[in-house]
C-alpha cells in the first residue's frame, strides 16, 4: 500500500455539506470520501492506493479534476484497488456532484 498526498489552492470556497461516499473498495475500483474542511484554503486530497509506483499519474489525474472542480476547504480521501486514471476521474467528478448535491 502506497499513501499519496496533495494540496490544491486557488480556488473558490466550497460550500458545507455533510460528508458524502461514493464507490466500492474492490478490485479496480475505489471509494472517494469528501467532507468539508471549514476555513480551509485549500482542496487536500490523500490517496490509499494498492498500486505502488503511480505517483506521478496520480497527480495528473487530481490536478485535472482540481482544474474542473477549483474548490477550496474540502479533504477528500480516495481508497483505491487498482482504479484505472478514466474510473477515478469518473468516480471524482461522481463524488463532487453527489456532496453538492447534484445529480450524479
Amino acid at each position: 500500500m502506497e499513501t499519496l498526498n496533495f494540496r490544491f489552492e486557488q480556488g473558490r470556497p466550497a460550500p458545507l455539506h455533510a460528508p458524502r461516499l461514493v464507490g466500492v473498495v474492490g478490485s479496480g475500483n475505489l471509494e472517494v470520501l469528501v467532507e468539508p474542511a471549514p476555513g480551509g484554503d485549500a482542496c487536500e486530497i490523500a490517496v490509499v492506493t494498492a498500486a505502488a509506483g503511480f505517483a506521478a499519474i496520480w497527480e495528473a489525474v487530481l490536478r485535472d479534476f482540481y482544474a474542473r472542480w477549483p474548490l477550496t476547504g474540502l479533504r477528500i480521501a480516495i481508497n483505491d484497488v487498482g482504479a484505472t486514471p478514466a474510473v477515478v476521474s469518473l468516480r471524482l467528478d461522481q463524488a463532487l456532484r453527489t456532496y453538492l448535491g447534484e445529480a450524479p
